[in-house]
């Protein structure tokens, strides 16, 4: 894969500079927009390939009797524990704050991918994980495929205009949202009735979504279950596609707890719930205090609620990334 320069420059800036790898990988796809899984899989290669060897020898020296099944379970384990994590970062004024929540998650599957393929003795520095990543990821039917693609990326001229900034910032997310299997495609391949029901399905989910999204604006926690959820169905997919790609022998084994609730999802429920009382709780302030703004309760409650959601979302921002940049025991 070719090395290209102005990336490498920026990588040396970013190195002095210190901004988090989310936000520097979220520049380099709105400037080129065309080309975001391939600036991702190249991304995580340079920039978290050279770190996986030292990762997977600190866990054979944490667990020296674990089989290689139980290192493959804990690497999946760990990196679907950062996923949802980081990536539910979403809702209420955190809206804003989306793409940079899918960039962590895309770059921590990444990280995964890696290190499963380190297990199965690959280098995760070499150019060809990044091919690989890209055909588990779904971009690419195939390797050779991928390599080309690779090759022709960072040819991006200039900064794109503050609209259309924008515009690229828009089908980035939505095509970061596909790339973490949040969206699916359709399939046109499939039988009358098995596509019926794939849009009624479809369109449930996308109603789910609208209901979630309105509550969400006045009660930002909401989201948290909701996407935990959908980030490990997409997560324990792709973990099964790099296990059946590395492991010919290992059956997938990333769904084994699917009758019990993950103790994240069950936490980010019930930071959802208080996140649904503070609301109520500021309504019913508003009406038995009576205040009023030209005569009317209405923009009284509006102004209460914006500032209830936006302090919830800013204590539970603050208290996640505190936790975050604390030493973790993995």
């Amino acid at each position: 894969m070719r090395s290209v320069p102005h990336r490498r420059n920026q990588d040396h800036v970013e190195s002095r500079a210190g901004p988090s790898p989310e936000r520097s990988l979220l520049a380099s796809v709105v400037t080129d927009p065309g080309h975001l899984p391939e600036l991702l899989a190249d991304f995580a290669v340079r920039r978290m390939g050279p770190t996986v060897p030292e990762t997977i020898a600190s866990l054979r020296r944490d667990h020296p009797t674990a089989t290689e099944p139980e290192l493959r379970a804990r690497v999946i384990a760990r990196g679907r524990r950062t996923v949802v994590s980081e990536g539910s970062l979403v809702g209420g004024p955190l809206l804003v704050l989306v793409p940079v929540a899918f960039c962590a998650a895309l770059l921590r599957q990444a990280r995964t991918v890696l290190e499963l393929a380190a297990l199965d003795g690959r280098d995760p520095r070499a150019s060809a994980r990044a091919g690989e990543l890209l055909v588990l990821q779904g971009a690419h039917e195939d390797t050779r495929q991928a390599q080309r693609a690779l090759a022709g990326t960072g040819h991006a001229v200039g900064s794109p205009g503050r609209w259309k900034r924008w515009t690229a910032l828009w089908h980035v997310t939505l095509r970061m949202a596909r790339l973490l299997g949040l969206l699916t495609p359709g399939n046109g391949s499939q039988a009358p009735g098995r596509r019926i029901r794939r849009v009624a399905v479809q369109a449930w989910r996308w109603l789910l979504l609208g209901v979630v999204f309105l509550v969400g604006l006045v009660a930002p926690l909401v989201w948290l279950p909701y996407m935990a959820m959908a980030y490990q169905r997409a997560d324990a997919r792709l973990a099964d596609r790099a296990l059946a790609y590395y492991f010919a022998d290992t059956a997938p084994a990333s769904r084994h707890r699917a009758s019990r609730p993950e103790p994240e999802v069950v936490a980010a429920a019930l930071r959802a719930l208080f996140s649904l009382l503070v609301p109520l709780a500021v309504t019913a302030v508003t009406f038995l205090t009576g205040l009023r703004i030209a005569d009317s309760r209405w923009p009284v409650l509006g102004i209460a609620l914006a500032t209830a959601s936006a302090a919830v979302g800013a204590l539970w921002y603050w208290h996640h990334h505190r936790r975050l940049r604390s030493p973790s025991p993995d």
